[in-house]
């Protein structure tokens, strides 16, 4: 966890405050780990099964700094995947029958060699998913990104907090809503979310606080309703995802006093056939300078694979892969509560 704008004091006497908060947690009258929950379901630990995506985090500058965002990303940010890494890679997926490659980020498109990496996985034939912010591709030199995109059949995913202005730029930036409805209308007019165009377009919904997000059925008819009859905007669907306590999310529980609510909250939640379903099991998530993690999530708290098994994409192994012990903690209980979540949306 990296806290770029904090002084050194500041993080010392949030982290006393965290660990204090982890050490009444995580007492047995009050928590059992993650691990300790998932066996009582009594299929055994989590295990992995094949590996169908591989999700490729291409550097953690982004054009915005989300209050919400797992990777601290912004404009600070100097960690940026190189071509050497980016080859790495191809050679693992042209090695393998994995399929879907998820670009994210930071802003995926701020990486220089974003065009040509994308235009190299579609050459070996695989099905590029881009997470976008949308803002970027509105921005100054970038105006040509949707178009390349739509050129080379990109799906794309990016995050749309709400269908109003205030609770999107409270959580996202000033004027963002706006910029972000300026992108789908340009993505519109290329064919994105328009239904039998083969241009996916979908958003995805984030929390603005210390809560589960609501069905997500109910709340992609809302946004397609709201966003149509206000812009004329039209998208395919609607992901919700709970915001895990990890970085600047875990700073706002802590400094507002609800980390130990929010991890009650996510533990009382726990669904079984959600966590059966979980995205680590048949994802792999590649760190910008080439480590192989479980999940994106762990990528972000440095939890490296099960001994035994290859750290880096240049001795990657998907069939090593498969049937993995996944490794986990306790911020897992975000991605099994409720309705469940992933970077595909409710997993129940």
């Amino acid at each position: 966890m990296k806290h770029r704008n904090k002084s050194m004091k500041a993080f010392g006497e949030e982290l006393a405050v965290a660990n204090e908060q982890l050490k009444i947690i995580n007492q047995p009258s009050e928590l059992i780990t993650f691990e300790e929950k998932f066996n009582e379901i009594g299929i055994g630990a989590l295990t992995a099964t094949k590996v169908e995506i591989l999700q490729i985090n291409v550097g953690k500058m982004c054009n915005q700094v989300c209050k919400h965002c797992h990777v601290d990303a912004g404009p600070d940010r100097k960690e940026i995947m190189t071509m050497e890494t980016m080859g790495y890679c191809l050679n693992a997926l042209e090695d393998s029958e994995i399929q879907i490659v998820d670009l994210t980020g930071g802003a995926p498109e701020l990486n220089p060699n974003f065009k040509w990496f994308v235009t190299e996985l579609k050459k070996i034939n695989k099905h590029v998913i881009v997470r976008s912010n949308l803002t970027i591709l509105v921005a100054n030199g970038f105006e040509d990104y949707s178009k390349f995109m739509a050129e080379n059949d990109v799906e794309i995913i990016s995050s749309l907090p709400y269908y109003t202005s205030s609770t999107t730029d409270k959580q996202r930036g000033e004027g963002v809503f706006e910029q972000s409805i300026k992108a789908i209308k340009e993505l519109n007019d290329l064919s994105y979310g328009k239904e039998d165009s083969g241009l996916i377009l979908n958003l995805v919904y984030n929390p603005t606080g210390a809560f589960l997000p609501p069905n997500q059925e109910a709340l992609e008819m809302d946004y397609k309703r709201e966003l149509k009859n206000k812009f004329g905007l039209v998208f395919n669907n609607l992901f919700t995802i709970t915001n895990l306590p990890i970085s600047r999310f875990l700073d706002y529980l802590i400094q507002s006093g609800n980390y130990l609510e929010y991890m009650n909250k996510l533990m009382s939640a726990f669904n079984p056939i959600a966590a059966q379903n979980v995205m680590c099991r048949n994802m792999v998530s590649i760190g910008w300078e080439g480590s192989v993690y479980d999940c994106d999530f762990n990528q972000m708290l440095e939890i490296s694979l099960d001994n035994g098994l290859p750290k880096h994409i240049k001795d990657f192994n998907s069939k090593a892969l498969e049937g993995r012990k996944i490794m986990v903690g306790n911020h897992c209980f975000g991605c099994t509560a409720g309705a469940g979540s992933s970077c595909g949306g409710a997993t129940a």
